[in-house]
Protein backbone atom coordinates (compact mmCIF):
# COMPACT_ATOMS: atom_id res chain seq x y z
CA UNK A 1 0.00 0.00 0.00
CA UNK A 2 1.53 3.28 -1.25
CA UNK A 3 1.96 5.38 1.63
CA UNK A 4 1.67 8.98 1.00
CA UNK A 5 2.27 12.17 3.60
CA UNK A 6 0.06 15.50 2.82
CA UNK A 7 1.79 18.50 4.41
CA UNK A 8 -1.58 20.66 5.12
CA UNK A 9 -4.38 18.40 4.53
CA UNK A 10 -6.81 20.48 6.42
CA UNK A 11 -8.30 22.80 3.88
CA UNK A 12 -8.57 23.59 0.00
CA UNK A 13 -6.14 21.48 -2.14
CA UNK A 14 -4.34 19.44 0.71
CA UNK A 15 -7.34 18.26 2.67
CA UNK A 16 -8.97 17.49 -0.83
CA UNK A 17 -5.70 15.68 -1.59
CA UNK A 18 -5.56 13.89 1.57
CA UNK A 19 -9.35 12.63 0.78
CA UNK A 20 -9.22 11.51 -2.48
CA UNK A 21 -5.87 9.44 -1.57
CA UNK A 22 -7.44 7.82 1.40
CA UNK A 23 -10.55 6.48 -0.45
CA UNK A 24 -8.54 5.15 -3.46
CA UNK A 25 -6.61 2.37 -1.03
CA UNK A 26 -3.78 4.48 0.09
CA UNK A 27 -1.76 5.05 3.66
CA UNK A 28 -2.64 8.73 3.66
CA UNK A 29 -0.61 11.09 6.67
CA UNK A 30 -1.85 14.72 7.17
CA UNK A 31 -0.87 17.48 9.50
CA UNK A 32 -2.68 19.87 10.99
CA UNK A 33 -1.81 23.05 12.95
CA UNK A 34 -3.93 21.82 15.85
CA UNK A 35 -3.64 19.04 18.04
CA UNK A 36 -6.82 17.34 16.62
CA UNK A 37 -8.13 15.83 13.18
CA UNK A 38 -10.49 18.05 11.21
CA UNK A 39 -14.75 17.07 11.82
CA UNK A 40 -14.61 17.43 8.19
CA UNK A 41 -12.33 14.66 7.76
CA UNK A 42 -12.66 12.51 10.87
CA UNK A 43 -14.62 9.56 8.01
CA UNK A 44 -11.64 9.49 6.15
CA UNK A 45 -8.99 6.92 7.31
CA UNK A 46 -6.36 9.21 7.54
CA UNK A 47 -3.74 9.43 10.40
CA UNK A 48 -2.97 12.86 11.46
CA UNK A 49 0.17 14.21 12.74
CA UNK A 50 -0.82 17.36 14.94
CA UNK A 51 1.02 20.79 16.21
CA UNK A 52 2.89 21.43 12.77
CA UNK A 53 3.07 24.72 11.88
CA UNK A 54 5.81 25.06 8.52
CA UNK A 55 6.42 28.55 9.27
CA UNK A 56 8.73 27.20 12.46
CA UNK A 57 11.87 24.94 12.44
CA UNK A 58 10.22 22.15 14.77
CA UNK A 59 7.82 21.36 11.97
CA UNK A 60 9.81 18.54 9.90
CA UNK A 61 11.00 17.20 13.48
CA UNK A 62 7.52 16.97 14.66
CA UNK A 63 6.60 15.11 11.53
CA UNK A 64 9.58 12.90 11.44
CA UNK A 65 8.88 11.66 15.32
CA UNK A 66 5.52 10.91 14.64
CA UNK A 67 6.63 8.66 11.42
CA UNK A 68 9.68 6.43 12.75
CA UNK A 69 10.20 3.67 10.90
CA UNK A 70 7.60 4.79 8.03
CA UNK A 71 8.94 4.72 4.82
CA UNK A 72 7.43 7.54 2.66
CA UNK A 73 6.17 6.89 -1.46
CA UNK A 74 5.19 10.41 -1.99
CA UNK A 75 5.10 13.77 -0.03
CA UNK A 76 3.37 16.65 -0.72
CA UNK A 77 3.93 19.99 0.55
CA UNK A 78 0.57 22.30 0.01
CA UNK A 79 0.63 24.55 3.37
CA UNK A 80 0.14 28.01 1.83
CA UNK A 81 -0.46 31.53 2.94
CA UNK A 82 -1.88 34.57 0.76
CA UNK A 83 -1.46 37.76 2.83
CA UNK A 84 -3.41 41.18 1.27
CA UNK A 85 -0.96 43.73 0.08
CA UNK A 86 0.00 46.63 -2.18
CA UNK A 87 2.40 49.15 -2.90
CA UNK A 88 0.77 51.55 -0.28
CA UNK A 89 0.27 49.05 2.09
CA UNK A 90 3.16 46.11 2.01
CA UNK A 91 2.84 44.22 5.30
CA UNK A 92 6.20 43.00 6.77
CA UNK A 93 5.30 40.40 9.22
CA UNK A 94 3.00 38.57 6.63
CA UNK A 95 5.74 38.53 3.94
CA UNK A 96 7.91 37.36 6.67
CA UNK A 97 5.21 34.62 7.16
CA UNK A 98 4.54 33.84 3.41
CA UNK A 99 8.14 33.51 3.16
CA UNK A 100 8.80 30.82 5.98
CA UNK A 101 5.73 28.97 5.00
CA UNK A 102 6.20 28.52 1.05
CA UNK A 103 9.73 28.72 0.52
CA UNK A 104 11.74 28.27 3.92
CA UNK A 105 9.36 25.82 5.52
CA UNK A 106 9.57 23.02 2.53
CA UNK A 107 13.79 23.10 2.85
CA UNK A 108 13.94 21.68 6.56
CA UNK A 109 10.63 19.53 6.23
CA UNK A 110 12.63 17.80 3.49
CA UNK A 111 16.22 18.09 5.38
CA UNK A 112 14.61 15.77 8.14
CA UNK A 113 12.54 13.38 6.45
CA UNK A 114 15.35 12.39 4.36
CA UNK A 115 17.73 12.16 7.56
CA UNK A 116 15.32 10.69 9.05
CA UNK A 117 15.13 7.69 6.42
CA UNK A 118 11.61 8.07 5.76
CA UNK A 119 12.27 9.02 2.19
CA UNK A 120 13.82 6.39 -0.19
CA UNK A 121 14.90 5.43 -3.85
CA UNK A 122 11.99 6.36 -6.32
CA UNK A 123 10.26 8.31 -3.68
CA UNK A 124 8.85 11.64 -5.04
CA UNK A 125 8.40 15.00 -3.09
CA UNK A 126 5.60 17.36 -4.74
CA UNK A 127 5.88 21.04 -3.69
CA UNK A 128 3.02 23.21 -4.52
CA UNK A 129 3.65 26.70 -6.32
CA UNK A 130 1.91 28.93 -8.16
CA UNK A 131 2.35 30.09 -11.86
CA UNK A 132 2.03 34.02 -9.62
CA UNK A 133 5.67 33.34 -9.02
CA UNK A 134 6.74 33.42 -12.46
CA UNK A 135 8.72 36.22 -13.26
CA UNK A 136 8.59 35.87 -17.35
CA UNK A 137 4.52 35.31 -17.26
CA UNK A 138 4.00 38.27 -15.23
CA UNK A 139 2.04 41.12 -17.25
CA UNK A 140 1.75 44.61 -16.96
CA UNK A 141 -2.05 44.27 -17.07
CA UNK A 142 -1.81 42.22 -13.63
CA UNK A 143 -0.11 45.13 -12.22
CA UNK A 144 2.28 45.21 -9.09
CA UNK A 145 1.54 44.71 -5.27
CA UNK A 146 0.75 40.97 -3.49
CA UNK A 147 4.90 41.14 -3.19
CA UNK A 148 5.20 38.37 -0.20
CA UNK A 149 2.71 35.65 -2.11
CA UNK A 150 4.26 35.88 -5.42
CA UNK A 151 7.79 36.30 -4.47
CA UNK A 152 8.03 33.25 -1.71
CA UNK A 153 6.50 30.95 -4.82
CA UNK A 154 9.54 32.32 -6.79
CA UNK A 155 11.67 31.30 -4.15
CA UNK A 156 9.91 28.20 -3.70
CA UNK A 157 10.61 27.22 -7.31
CA UNK A 158 14.57 27.89 -6.88
CA UNK A 159 14.22 26.03 -3.29
CA UNK A 160 12.40 23.07 -5.57
CA UNK A 161 15.48 23.40 -8.27
CA UNK A 162 18.28 22.80 -5.70
CA UNK A 163 16.51 20.50 -3.76
CA UNK A 164 16.44 18.12 -6.61
CA UNK A 165 20.32 18.45 -7.13
CA UNK A 166 20.92 17.64 -3.63
CA UNK A 167 18.50 14.40 -3.80
CA UNK A 168 18.83 12.99 -7.79
CA UNK A 169 21.50 10.42 -6.34
CA UNK A 170 19.61 9.25 -3.58
CA UNK A 171 17.15 8.49 -6.09
CA UNK A 172 14.10 10.90 -4.82
CA UNK A 173 12.72 13.27 -7.33
CA UNK A 174 11.70 16.57 -6.57
CA UNK A 175 8.65 17.96 -8.46
CA UNK A 176 7.36 22.05 -8.64
CA UNK A 177 3.69 21.78 -9.62
CA UNK A 178 0.97 24.62 -10.68
CA UNK A 179 -2.30 23.22 -9.81
CA UNK A 180 -4.60 25.58 -11.20
CA UNK A 181 -6.08 28.55 -10.12
CA UNK A 182 -8.66 27.99 -7.38
CA UNK A 183 -12.15 28.33 -5.92
CA UNK A 184 -10.72 28.63 -2.12
CA UNK A 185 -11.11 30.37 1.24
CA UNK A 186 -7.68 31.83 0.77
CA UNK A 187 -8.32 33.21 -2.82
CA UNK A 188 -11.24 34.41 -1.19
CA UNK A 189 -9.57 36.41 1.14
CA UNK A 190 -7.35 38.35 -1.01
CA UNK A 191 -10.56 39.32 -2.99
CA UNK A 192 -9.31 36.98 -6.20
CA UNK A 193 -13.12 35.13 -5.95
CA UNK A 194 -14.32 38.29 -8.64
CA UNK A 195 -11.79 36.67 -10.85
CA UNK A 196 -13.08 32.50 -10.21
CA UNK A 197 -15.14 32.51 -13.36
CA UNK A 198 -13.48 35.03 -15.94
CA UNK A 199 -10.39 32.89 -14.65
CA UNK A 200 -11.81 29.46 -14.93
CA UNK A 201 -10.62 28.85 -11.69
CA UNK A 202 -11.67 25.02 -10.36
CA UNK A 203 -12.71 23.27 -6.96
CA UNK A 204 -9.42 22.13 -4.99
CA UNK A 205 -10.93 18.47 -5.76
CA UNK A 206 -10.66 18.92 -9.27
CA UNK A 207 -7.58 20.20 -9.09
CA UNK A 208 -6.60 17.55 -6.69
CA UNK A 209 -7.57 14.92 -9.40
CA UNK A 210 -5.73 16.34 -11.76
CA UNK A 211 -2.60 16.79 -9.59
CA UNK A 212 -2.86 13.25 -8.47
CA UNK A 213 -2.48 11.76 -11.93
CA UNK A 214 0.04 13.82 -12.71
CA UNK A 215 2.00 12.61 -9.40
CA UNK A 216 0.86 9.03 -9.86
CA UNK A 217 1.11 8.27 -13.92
CA UNK A 218 3.65 10.77 -15.09
CA UNK A 219 6.54 12.27 -12.62
CA UNK A 220 9.92 10.47 -11.84
CA UNK A 221 12.89 10.94 -11.55
CA UNK A 222 13.25 11.71 -15.09
CA UNK A 223 11.90 15.04 -14.51
CA UNK A 224 13.09 16.34 -11.33
CA UNK A 225 13.84 19.77 -10.79
CA UNK A 226 11.20 20.73 -13.15
CA UNK A 227 8.19 23.13 -12.68
CA UNK A 228 4.84 21.55 -13.97
CA UNK A 229 1.22 22.62 -14.96
CA UNK A 230 -0.91 19.59 -14.94
CA UNK A 231 -4.23 21.52 -15.74
CA UNK A 232 -1.76 24.37 -18.28
CA UNK A 233 -1.51 28.15 -17.37
CA UNK A 234 -4.11 29.50 -15.05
Amino acid sequence: MPKILVVGATRGLGEALAKQYASAGNQVYGTARSTSAPQESASFPITWIGNVDVSTESAGKTITDSLKGVQLDTVIITAGYFGKESFDEPNFEAEVQMYKISSIGPVFIVHHLVKAGLLKKGSKVILVSSESGSIALRHESEGGGMFGHHASKTALNMVGKLLSLDLKDKGIAVGLVHPGFMRTEMTKSVGFDKFWDAGGAVTPDEAAASLREFVDNKFDISLTGQYWAPRGPG
